[in-house]
């Protein structure tokens, strides 16, 4: 049986590493640097760069799981500029 978590190495601010995670995560990864035009090197670096604690692979699959879960609050009436999917007051002001 094929295991479900893929193995890939990426190039983090200049330094090699591997990266182990889901398909579905890559995948999900793919989609957000495409629409940011962004190469999933520079997405990863940016993720890593902003990461508290935890190691990448975790940070990576938050990062996804947020991304996600707010572009479908923003699809139900949020702004989806809000990374928690909260509208903001003044679009709720202007009845936008």
């Amino acid at each position: 049986m094929k295991s479900p978590v893929v193995k890939r190495s990426i190039v983090v601010a200049g330094h090699k590493t591997s990266v182990s995670l889901e398909e579905a995560f890559w995948n999900g990864m793919k989609e957000i640097s495409g629409e940011r035009n962004m190469t999933l090197s520079e997405l990863v670096g940016e993720i890593d760069s902003k990461r508290q604690q935890g190691n990448l692979s975790s940070a990576i699959r938050l990062f996804v799981l947020d991304y996600f879960k707010s572009r479908a609050a923003a699809g139900s009436g949020a702004v989806a500029g809000d990374p928690k999917g909260h509208p903001h007051a003044s679009s709720a002001a202007s009845g936008s």
